[in-house]
């Protein structure tokens, strides 16, 4: 495996910051409805947006393993 580019990290880190946002956003909103099959709706998009950003954070952890020292 290369190591990421910055240009590359810079996307990962944007991915990063829309799934939370999306992971928030489909949290407020099961706290908004009443309807039970909606809550279980937004529940099941809250889990799978925790998911792809546990990959993005896997993908980023793998790198700084094989990223060259900076300092």
């Amino acid at each position: 495996m290369q190591p990421l580019t910055g240009k590359e990290l810079e996307y990962l880190a944007d991915c990063m910051s829309n799934e939370d946002l999306l992971i928030k956003q489909a949290i407020v909103s099961l706290t908004h409805v009443q309807n039970p099959a909606v809550q279980q709706l937004f529940t099941g998009l809250a889990k799978e947006h925790q998911k792809h950003y546990q990959t993005l954070l896997n993908t980023v952890q793998q790198h700084a393993s094989i990223a060259p020292n900076m300092s």
